[in-house]
């Protein structure tokens, strides 16, 4: 119960923005909910006056739509017997008259919704606002009203209409709003009240503190059942219901659940729920609350699964499914490669200065702690916790430096303020590391799973499974079997994986005389001449491109035929050949006579390739003048040999 705990202390912690709304990127609204509270989407809009006569109706914006509403546990675990919620509801229940524009209905849910409204009034913790709502409910007239003011419509038969088809004589776009905020047809709508009392500055109940803390206190009155809470160690009232739409409005999954009599799930090692754990309705009000609000507020949500990080003082932490450049906190500029050493000591600093603004935060003598939590329903109505861990906070920021620091490389797929393409150096995102590894169409079932692996690799520092790293490799070693720019990001993010174990660094390496390594820095060099000798307009593949995949598989024999195939370029090229032919010679005496045999590469070619390829290209102008220079001294030869 480490988990709840925790979740109940981060509520406590926050208790001053609770029913406090936010904005999301997209522009929804969420909230830290108060206890005995949910969320769920308004559709309609009702306002009332004191007298509980309605002012004004209208249809909820999509944006607006989310809505704390007063909650009990029959209500949050409502499936298909129908059980009210204590103030805002569907129209089912709030409507007296739904029966006349949509039928019969299983039950008495409107009889039942005034009922409970009523004994909340009829409380020592009654609400004028909420006194009001009864009024008019207890009218019946809520559908008629909403007709008559145009939210609602209706058919030929004075029925609900299910769907909407434009007439003839209906202007196109035209379609009414409620249409557009609903999914299922108009009597699945759920309307929220708003109480207008002149002087009073908030009417709108679902953001009335002062209403949600009068349910609170009323609700509280009926929990009567007692016991050993597991989390607390206190005799506090329990939770038999625990809540669901924990990642969604929607999601109807839970993480604790004990409502099997008949399936026997946990039958065999104990007679009741209870003796399996019991968890006190306060704190299972708090952790649930605070998990939703987190998950808006800062989870990455793939495919159902959530990935969630937060921190004990400070809740945005550097999140291990991020690269580097999201810890930037402005545009970085184009990286040049010189020294390998210095190079690679600029980089550890820079993310260590990043990790620490995160580090020194709030009471220095205080214990300061990241949780990471992963969350995934493998059916609609369970929900596990797939991976969960609870570092120190200075740990924790420290295993993701030192992840940064050697998972790393040069890429150039990341975008700027101003959409432009930069370089950065730094580690890949575990969702770029899934695309590398299984394409660009791999299913979100195969990236999710990816990032969990990739998970423990990253806080508990494990090494990166080699499957992955061999069907990076693999794609990687392919450039023709996928377009220029995909390829691009897939061989820097497959040279981070391989240098994460080699540790060789992203500028070029000129000691080593590793096979692999000198055999990716030929197969470079013949890519950048070849591609010299063609010019900028030919866009077509070099043969080094095109015999990649053979080359890494049997390098001795491709690259005869890769160097047989250069000779036209180098004839073409003439003179200017003469920088990259001495290059060829000098990397090419590294290799001993039993390196040319057709033992496959590793994936430490990729990285000579990469790092010859950038060295050659970013070093263009020292290039020039080299070849300048050559020319110029072949000329001074002849001279001194014509003189003589």
């Amino acid at each position: 119960m480490n988990w709840l705990a925790n979740l109940s202390k981060t509520y406590d912690d926050h208790a001053k923005v609770v029913g406090q709304f936010e904005t999301k990127r997209n522009g929804k609204e969420y909230a830290l909910i108060p206890i005995s509270h949910t969320t769920q989407t308004a559709h309609i809009e009702v306002h009332l006056n004191t007298s509980g006569e309605i002012v004004n109706a209208k249809v909820v914006d999509k944006n607006d739509g989310s809505t704390i509403i007063p909650c009990t546990e029959a209500a949050a675990s409502r499936t298909s017997a129908p059980v009210p919620y204590p103030l805002f509801d569907k129209l089912m229940y709030v409507a007296g008259d739904y029966t006349s524009y949509c039928g019969e209905v299983k039950g008495t849910p409107h009889q039942d919704y005034v009922a409970q409204l009523k004994a909340w009034c009829d409380s020592p913790f009654s609400h004028s606002k909420v006194q009001s709502v009864l009024t008019y409910v207890s009218k019946g007239t809520l559908i008629a009203d909403l007709v008559k003011r145009g939210v609602l419509h209706i058919d030929s038969n004075q029925k609900l209409l299910e769907k909407w088809v434009a007439g003839p004589d209906d202007q196109e776009g035209k379609k009414p709003d409620i249409f557009n905020v609903i999914a299922s047809d108009q009597s699945g709508a759920f309307v929220r009240f708003a109480v207008n009392i002149p002087g009073e500055p908030e009417s709108r109940l679902w953001r009335d503190a002062s209403v949600q803390e009068s349910f609170i206190h009323f609700y509280e009155m009926s929990l009567q059942d007692k016991d050993i809470c597991f989390v607390t160690g206190a005799y506090l009232p329990v939770a038999d219901k625990h809540a669901s739409r924990i990642r969604h409005s929607g999601d109807k999954s839970k993480l604790i659940s004990a409502n099997d009599s008949s399936g026997f799930t946990y039958r065999g090692r104990f007679r009741t729920s209870r003796e399996a754990a019991t968890v006190s309705y306060e704190v299972s009000q708090k952790g649930h609350n605070a998990l939703k609000w987190l998950i808006d507020k800062q989870g990455t949500t793939i495919d159902g699964k959530v990935f969630l990080v937060w921190g004990s003082t400070n809740l945005s932490m550097p999140e291990p499914q991020e690269d580097t450049f999201s810890l930037w906190d402005d545009d970085e500029e184009e990286v040049v490669l010189t020294d390998r050493d210095s190079t690679h000591k600029e980089f550890a600093l820079k993310i260590r200065k990043a990790i620490q603004g995160f580090r020194y935060d709030g009471d220095y003598q205080s214990l300061h702690e990241v949780t990471i939590m992963t969350l995934d329903a493998a059916t609609p109505g369970r929900m596990s916790i797939m991976y969960y861990r609870n570092l120190d906070q200075n740990a924790y920021l420290d295993r993701i430096a030192a992840w940064h620091e050697s998972c790393y490389w040069l890429h150039r797929y990341r975008k700027n303020k101003n959409d432009k393409f930069i370089s950065f150096i730094g580690a890949p995102a575990t969702k770029d590391i899934a695309f590398a590894a299984y394409g660009q169409r791999a299913s979100d079932k195969i990236v999710k799973g990816l990032m969990e692996r990739m998970l423990p690799c990253i806080i508990d520092q494990r090494s990166i499974p080699l499957d992955i790293v061999r069907s990076a490799i693999q794609r990687a070693s392919n450039p023709v079997g996928m377009d220029s720019w995909e390829w691009e990001k897939t061989l820097s993010i497959t040279c981070a994986l391989v240098n994460k174990e080699e540790g060789y660094g992203v500028a070029l390496n000129l000691e080593t005389t590793d096979r692999s390594y000198v055999f990716g820095r030929m197969l470079a060099i013949a890519d950048v001449l070849e591609r010299s000798a063609l010019g900028k307009e030919e866009k077509r593949a070099t043969n080094a491109i095109r015999y990649m995949n053979a080359f890494a598989q049997r390098p001795g024999r491709t690259w005869s035929i890769i160097q047989s195939n250069l000779q036209p370029y180098q004839a073409r090229m003439g003179t200017g050949a003469r920088y990259y032919n001495s290059l060829l010679d000098e990397v090419g005496d590294k290799l001993q006579l039993e390196d040319y045999t057709d033992k496959p590469l590793t994936g430490l070619y990729l990285l000579g390739f990469y790092s010859q390829r950038n060295d050659l290209y970013t070093s263009k102008k020292d290039k020039d003048a080299a070849v300048a220079s050559l020319e110029d001294h072949d000329e001074n030869q002849s001279t001194e040999q014509g003189d003589n």
